[in-house]
């Protein structure tokens, strides 16, 4: 198994799937150049066909990704950072999530958004947050947001090669982060959550690049004997309910880690599904760790103030087990 980083790895995924299928494309903002570079080389292996810049205007060409799928192509759309999602609300939750479903199937909408999102040190409020909270009550789309390079690989392979409209998440504070990938065609299934670290006394649902952190923290809190099971869904759509709710019943007790906001986040529907279904279950109430309510600061002191931390984190977990 290769060492790859988080970047190298959307770059392997996005190639092999453009050499396993010819109906597969990159369109988006600086795709070419490579801002981050995830599309680092493919203008040069595949040409401008199916390597396209697009101009700074993402209800055009979000719109023309939803156009190239219904005519049979797999666009791979690049929005570049995710909060430009709001410029295209219309054509992602209006139309692509929605046209499958009203054309009785006739019409597939087989598109892989990708974006960055989260605070990765002073990039201010429009460049800094985690939206995919925006998208959990969109009926017809699959949001995806991945912790590490061989979830990343795995799952934005799985992501282009879905039928339907599925938005990627990436973080971009990961992108320099290194792992293990097995060799081959390494798919990892939407929808199906991992235990990434066992533990015995409070389940941490984290998401995303929290994921790390709550390792770094259960890894902490274990010198002092307390067992922390760190669970990372990997996929908010389709949710993998069954993994949360069987942690929970194991330890009995949760907090769900995210760096999106509280109020109708992540983790606020997270710590929903476990107090509706897994109530039983719980000797203490579901704690949230988010980042709080206001748009993310440009300054660095602030930022850290205002987002989720493995110092709140850490506090929550000790005053749900009492000690």
């Amino acid at each position: 198994m290769a060492v790859t980083t988080y970047i190298q790895a959307i770059n392997q995924a996005l190639s092999e799937e453009m050499e396993r299928d010819p109906l597969t494309f990159v369109m988006g903002e600086d795709v070419v150049l490579s801002a981050f570079g995830a599309t680092k080389g493919l203008i040069d292996k595949f040409g401008p066909t199916r390597v396209r810049n697009t101009p700074i205007a993402e209800a055009g060409f979000v719109g023309a990704a939803v156009g190239a799928a219904m005519a049979g192509t797999r666009p791979i759309c690049e929005v570049e950072f995710a909060s430009f999602f709001y410029c295209a609300f219309d054509q992602v939750c209006n139309q692509a999530a929605k046209l499958r479903y009203m054309s009785g199937g006739q019409a597939k909408l087989p598109i892989t958004f990708r974006a960055v999102y989260g605070a990765m040190g002073g990039a201010a409020a429009q460049h800094s947050e985690t939206v995919y909270a925006q998208f959990l009550s969109v009926a017809g789309l699959k949001l995806v947001v991945p912790s590490c390079a061989s979830d990343m690989k795995g799952l934005l392979k799985s992501a282009i090669r879905d039928d339907n409209p599925v938005i990627v998440f990436e973080h971009g504070a990961l992108g320099g982060r290194r792992e293990e990938i097995p060799a081959g065609d390494y798919l990892v299934p939407l929808g199906k959550g991992a235990i990434k670290r066992p533990g015995e006394n409070v389940t941490v649902v984290a998401i995303g690049a929290m994921v790390p952190q709550a390792i770094r923290v259960a890894d902490r809190l274990a010198k002092d004997n307390i067992s922390v099971e760190v669970i990372d869904p990997r996929t908010l759509i389709p949710l993998d309910e069954e993994m949360i709710l069987s942690s929970v019943e194991k330890t009995n007790r949760a907090v769900v880690y995210d760096e999106g906001h509280l109020r109708g986040g992540a983790a606020t529907d997270i710590a929903a599904l476990i107090g509706e279904k897994g109530f039983d279950f719980l000797d203490g109430p579901v704690r949230r760790v988010t980042s709080l309510d206001v748009p993310i600061p440009f300054s660095p002191p602030l930022e850290k103030a205002a987002l989720a931390s493995e110092v709140r984190l850490e506090a929550a977990i000790r005053e749900l087990v009492g000690r």
